[in-house]
């Protein structure tokens, strides 16, 4: 059997939408596959050992794989929308609709996988990335440089108001969410999704901006891509040396750890480790000050962003080499990324199946070859994955149903 992982080991998962098959930047898909198989490990492996520190996957992918992926999303809206501003009144009514669509169809699949899903295995993120394409409708009509300083407002200003709202809302549920929701206590699903889950989307909408402004940059420049990386290495280490500053010297985890006593010490352990579930704790506003993995801090948003960009110009840079090697590394990652819609829902449902009997390093490298292989053989057959066209057509057929004419 596959591991069966903590409430903080049932982590990251944001599979990225198709964008159009002609054209495509490789080094964009490989970073989307990049980010499918660190989601894949840290929900097949452990990310803690038994004194409840974080073993090297913990400390590699949790957080970071659902951060790139949500970058990603981004940057996959960019392609969508002709990697420009949407103008004038019917491409924005084309680009509500096909995004709306598109959002729909992710969201009712990640309900439908919710329900299935056990939350100790793996916390379905589908139903949040919908919601992400939804809130990107009137960021694609923003000017670029209006979307990264909104990006950089919002991951200061949005977990403030996040903190000060959730102290005010009942406790969230952290189960996936699922279509009975919509009947059961559909406020509560809006409540998690938007603010109280797992991977609240409005604290995520840095991310989004983010990816948008790389979507439209010259993604071919090594230029772009060399800036990417360095840029992205320094904020993620500015990041989390501020974040040891206050904690540290500035006193912060002392007042966390009093201001805590009504947590199980294992708790806040867990909590200052590997992250909670989405969000901190209300009980002191210095949570706001630490950057543990999925704490939607403004500082976990920070290093998350930054390694994100890391890994995206570096993958881009890769594309650039022409050695065998390199192809060899490059092209299956690509392949699988160019469909990790498709493969993420078959990686949750191969977890939760009886055909799961694996141990976890066993288990994680079957589906790691299988991921690998597969993507490499649809693409040489069929090119997009089934699920990719499935989001694809339904995005086009809205935008075609606003068109005048």
């Amino acid at each position: 059997m596959t591991a069966t992982p903590t409430a903080a080991h049932r982590r990251d998962a944001a599979p990225a939408a198709a964008s159009p098959p002609q054209g495509r930047v490789l080094g964009v898909d490989a970073a989307r596959g990049v980010a499918l198989l660190g989601m894949m490990a840290v929900h097949a492996l452990y990310v803690t050992d038994a004194q409840g520190q974080e073993t090297w996957v913990g400390l590699i992918a949790t957080g970071n794989a659902a951060a790139l992926f949500a970058v990603l999303a981004g940057v996959g809206i960019a392609f969508l929308t002709g990697r420009a501003r949407v103008r004038g009144a019917v491409d924005t009514r084309r680009a509500a609709a096909s995004l709306t669509a598109r959002a729909v169809v992710i969201g009712l699949l990640g309900l439908a996988l919710g329900g299935a899903t056990d939350p100790e295995v793996a916390t379905v993120i589908l139903a949040y990335y919908a919601v992400l394409f939804v809130l990107a409708i009137p960021l694609v009509l923003l000017p670029t440089r209006v979307l990264l300083a909104g990006a950089v407002l919002g991951a200061a200003a949005i977990p403030v108001g996040s903190h000060l709202v959730r102290g005010h809302l009942p406790p969230p549920d952290l189960d996936n969410p699922s279509l009975s929701w919509l009947v059961t206590d559909p406020a509560e699903l809006l409540r998690e999704l938007f603010l109280t889950g797992s991977y609240p989307a409005l604290s995520w909408l840095p991310y989004l901006a983010v990816g948008l402004a790389i979507g439209r940059a010259p993604l071919r420049s090594p230029r772009l891509a060399a800036g990417l990386a360095g840029g992205g290495v320094a904020l993620a280490a500015a990041a989390s040396g501020a974040s040891a500053l206050l904690l540290g010297p500035g006193g912060g985890l002392a007042r966390i750890t009093a201001a805590s006593s009504a947590l199980d010490p294992a708790d806040l352990q867990e909590i200052l480790t590997v992250g909670p579930d989405g969000t901190t704790p209300t009980t002191t506003w210095w949570w706001l000050a630490v950057d543990t993995p999925h704490s939607s801090t403004p500082l976990d948003l920070a290093r998350t962003t930054g390694i994100a960009l890391a890994v995206i110009g570096a993958l881009l840079l890769l594309d650039r080499v022409r050695h065998p090697v390199a192809t060899v590394l490059h092209a299956p990652l690509a392949a699988a990324g160019a469909m990790t819609l498709t493969f993420y829902t078959l990686h949750v449902l191969f977890l939760n199946s009886p055909v799961d009997v694996y141990d976890p390093v066993p288990g994680y490298v079957l589906q790691v070859v299988a991921v690998l292989l597969l993507g490499l053989a649809w693409r040489a057959s069929a090119g997009r994955g089934p699920l990719e066209s499935l989001a694809s057509a339904a995005g086009v057929r809205a935008a075609r149903w606003v068109t005048p004419g």
